[in-house]
């Protein structure tokens, strides 16, 4: 779903298309926003995708993807709040949260190269190069992320982790996520990259900048992007982003039409609860 920049419209010709039979029941996906400072204040990761993807093709996302079955896998080495923590957070079954957390390490690894685990609860990996062949295995599902943590003696740091958002694909799209975004400090002595078949670019961008190129149509960003990236314009340093206390509402965004164009509206906006 493309957004014009300066409003929430979307392209001329666009017509949304509920699948017969109802709306597709969404996919549970994880997001993760990495934050660091930088010379101008704190600076978030992003990456434009690939365009022609089924999915978001052409947008500036931050790193994430859909949960894998195996994501729930028990046998994963664990520090920090459990899944009955991250269950009451994000409104899901501690199963789901379990799954969610995993796949937002996960898909961290694979799509920037930054991994949220360490030898032992105290400690984060510095140089991930030394991974690159189990990050390899990862993104083609020859390997699990419990596989991959168990061979390489780590665990999981769920404390690296902070609950930001919950987002849900309006009803009309085909292709719908169930979508909670995670934040996370980027780890000292660590890299984040672009060797993502997935992105066809990636960098650091203070979020009122990235707020500017979107403005200036020089990228496109879905609206949780936006809204994200707005809200953490209000935070002078990546500390005190990961330190906000954040409580998450599920937002469905809903498409309305207004003269020849359709527009997203979001929950309290003028019209939202009037729309279908």
């Amino acid at each position: 779903m493309v957004v014009n920049p300066g409003g929430r419209s979307l392209p001329a010709g666009f017509e949304p298309r509920t699948p017969e039979g109802g709306p597709v029941v969404p996919k549970d996906a994880a997001t993760v926003v990495l934050v660091r400072d930088g010379s101008a204040g704190p600076e978030v990761f992003l990456q434009r995708r690939v365009k022609g993807m089924a999915f978001a093709g052409g947008m500036t996302v931050f790193p994430g993807g859909g949960v894998d079955p195996r994501d729930a896998d028990h046998s994963v080495a664990w520090h920090g709040p459990g899944p009955e923590w991250w269950a009451e957070r994000f409104g899901c079954s501690p199963e789901v949260a379990r799954a969610l957390v995993c796949a937002a390490v996960r898909e961290t690894f694979e799509e920037s190269g930054v991994l949220l685990a360490g030898p032992d609860p105290t400690t984060v990996v510095g140089d991930t190069s030394r991974y690159t062949e189990a990050r390899a295995g990862l993104v083609a599902r020859d390997l699990s992320l419990a596989e991959f943590l168990a061979g390489a003696d780590l665990v999981l740091r769920a404390d690296l982790l902070r609950p930001w958002a919950h987002w849900v694909t309006p009803e009309q799209e085909p292709r719908r996520y169930d979508t909670r975004f995670f934040l996370a400090a980027m780890p000292t002595g660590q890299q984040a990259d672009g060797s993502t078949s997935e992105a066809s670019h990636a960098y650091w961008s203070t979020p009122q900048r990235a707020l500017e190129d979107f403005a200036e149509g020089r990228t496109h960003l879905l609206p949780p992007t936006r809204v994200t990236l707005e809200e953490l314009a209000e935070h002078d340093s990546a500390a005190s982003a990961v330190a906000a206390e954040r409580t998450l509402q599920k937002i469905i965004p809903k498409l309305v039409r207004r003269g020849e164009r359709w527009h997203v509206l979001l929950p309290g906006e003028p019209g939202f609860e009037e729309a279908r």
